[in-house]
């Protein structure tokens, strides 16, 4: 089975006869089309109906549509959404896993969740999330029988329909345990819009950037923590965490102990200049920091080196978009 990117046209269209595909695929999924509500007739499933269900997805900038194939023929589709709307959840979600019914019950379906939580483990998440709607046991058995576990219940964004939320941990079960770490940092966004990183060097991951910050002493909550750092790391004592930007988690190694570690990232605004301070070189050097950089936010997406967490540039845009609320 080969999983890949839905390939829209130059112009931003479904070409058709991959559209003449993926609904074919869509039609054949009457039972589910019946549960989800999501066509008007689930009978009469039509092209323009889903392109504009896709259409809908991909305006989300962190929705990716994959298409699975075997032996040249479309067989499923999964939808994913790199982040949920709500800061404090760090997992992807898998939104939609489809498979047309002429290859079900042949195991496609195991097959093409497998490559799906492949492609997620590949870009260092380590969960993932998804809903399913409470009218559906058998998806419900289906993701349980792959080892998700229920987490929750609640109501789907799109329908307010009741669903059940079930994760699942993206870990290798041979790889060795990790130390929980908890840590805090600080997106710091000067007048131009531009956002200051350190350079680290990371005897697991190698170079990357990350924002201001580092892991939390006892009893300390993430904002508290958050502002320490951010003082120890730079020299800035005039600037205060502002909202939560999110939560999200990765791997890496700290003084030698592998380590998962969650963190919260803050925002705020502050002046355009330089960490200052007579123990700063010290400092760094102790944790792997090489340099440090102010970013305009159109180089962030271009970066040639990981920038932490990898959706900065989207972060920081609905931030501002949203009134930096």
């Amino acid at each position: 089975m080969i999983l890949d990117p839905l390939a829209l046209s130059p112009d931003h269209d479904i070409p058709a006869p991959l559209l003449t595909e993926l609904t074919a695929l869509y039609a054949s999924n009457r039972e589910f089309h019946a549960l989800s509500g999501e066509f008007p007739d689930p009978d009469d499933v039509r092209p323009e109906q889903v392109a504009a269900a896709l259409a809908d997805e991909l305006a989300n900038p962190d929705v990716e549509v994959l298409l699975a194939r075997s032996a040249g023929q479309l067989v499923g589709i999964v939808i994913t959404l790199g982040r949920h709307p709500d800061p404090s959840d760090p997992d992807p979600w898998i939104g939609l896993l489809m498979v047309v019914a002429s290859a079900q019950r042949q195991g496609h379906g195991r097959r093409l969740a497998a490559l799906v939580e492949d492609r997620l483990r590949a870009a260092g998440r380590t969960a993932v999330r998804l809903a399913v709607l409470d009218n559906n046991p058998d998806a419900i058995a289906f993701w349980t029988a792959l080892d998700y576990e229920v987490i929750g219940y609640g109501e789907d964004l799109q329908l307010g329909r009741a669903c059940t939320v079930l994760r699942k941990p993206l870990i290798d079960p041979d790889s060795a345990p990790r130390t929980p770490r908890q840590a805090a940092r600080v997106a710091v966004v000067d007048p131009e819009g531009s956002v200051f990183m350190f350079r680290y060097d990371n005897v697991e991951v190698g170079v990357h950037w990350a924002l201001p910050g580092g892991g939390l002493e006892a009893d300390e909550t993430p904002q508290e923590g958050a502002l320490r750092e951010l003082r120890e790391e730079t020299g800035w004592t005039d600037l205060e965490p502002g909202p939560l930007l999110c939560t999200w988690e990765h791997d890496f190694t700290h003084s030698g102990t592998p380590v998962r570690q969650h963190e919260h990232i803050y925002v705020t605004r502050g002046p355009h200049r330089d960490p200052t301070g007579p123990g700063l070189p010290a400092a760094h050097a102790a944790d792997g920091i090489l340099t440090g950089q102010w970013w305009p936010r159109a180089d962030l997406a271009k970066a040639p080196e990981p920038l932490w967490p990898p959706d900065l540039a989207r972060l920081l845009d609905e931030w501002e978009a949203g009134g930096e609320a």
